[in-house]
């Protein structure tokens, strides 16, 4: 499973965004109700990516949230995700003008911030939770909510 959901992935990074969907889709379907949730949130996650409605890009953030969190044991792997896929659902909501929500969001982002690594993809996503918070600032509604 996981070298099929590389090769979709790479599918969409190289352009073929409708291939990698098609094939992340069948790969949902295989895994059903039932399937390994940490291949049911990588499934999930990359397929936000490649949708163009931005309201099925956030449900799809949706599913992938809640496959890593119903996951169970100490999975340091799925911890660490944890800040990015808050921090897709903030992105999301705010592309869809929901402030509010967003905020929300960005503010569990940051409470998980410390399960993230000290490598560049920690640094990576710790910049990206502050150049939201930037974006909300700005927004209507006034500063992002800094609750966890």
């Amino acid at each position: 499973m996981p070298t099929r959901i590389g090769q979709a992935v790479i599918l969409h990074r190289g352009g073929d965004r409708e291939e990698a969907r098609n094939r992340l889709a069948r790969l949902w379907e295989e895994t059903g109700g039932t399937g390994d949730l940490f291949h049911r949130c990588a499934i999930a996650h990359y397929l936000a990516d490649t949708q163009d409605d931005p309201a099925a890009e956030l449900e799809w953030d949706r599913r992938a949230l809640a496959a890593a969190e119903a996951l169970t044991g100490d999975r340091a792997a799925v911890r660490s995700l944890l800040p990015s896929l808050h921090l897709n659902l903030a992105a999301d909501h705010a592309g869809l003008g929901d402030h509010a929500a967003a905020r929300h969001a960005l503010a569990r982002a940051r409470g998980a911030a410390g399960e993230l690594p000290d490598d560049a993809y920690g640094a990576g996503v710790r910049a990206a939770i502050e150049r939201l918070a930037l974006r909300l600032a700005a927004a209507p509604g006034g500063p992002p909510d800094r609750s966890p």
